[in-house]
């Protein structure tokens, strides 16, 4: 057992050594997109795109005092972006009812495919 747990914590520590490092790459790489002002481009054999995308991030508060019923929050627990999204397509909730309980922040995935 002693062994399994090792193992374990060597590759988490391992894990989060890479998840910083493809952290640090996917910077760069938007970066040198963004410099050249491009959002698609083939770059040896690889086709680099960056798909701009947004993620709303609800306000307990907000979310809370805008629900109309206290057992949606039960099921809700917490703001959860799918959850509220799947209440919403249900007709549980309205999009208006939400609109100032959540900020709208911007992603960019980085995707590279080999061709």
């Amino acid at each position: 057992m002693n062994k399994l747990i090792s193992r374990y914590y060597q590759l988490k520590q391992k894990n989060k050594s890479i998840e910083q490092e493809l952290a640090e790459l996917k910077e760069q790489i938007v970066q040198h997109l963004n410099n050249e002002n491009v959002t698609d481009q083939t770059i040896g054999t690889y086709r680099v795109r960056l798909v701009q995308s947004e993620r709303k991030e609800y306000h307990e508060t907000l979310l809370f005092n805008a629900l109309p019923d206290p057992e949606l929050w039960r099921m809700l627990s917490k703001p959860d972006q799918g959850k509220i999204t799947g209440l919403i397509k249900v007709g549980a909730l309205k999009e208006d009812q939400l609109k100032d309980t959540y900020t709208v922040k911007q992603q960019v995935a980085l995707i590279i495919d080999k061709k």
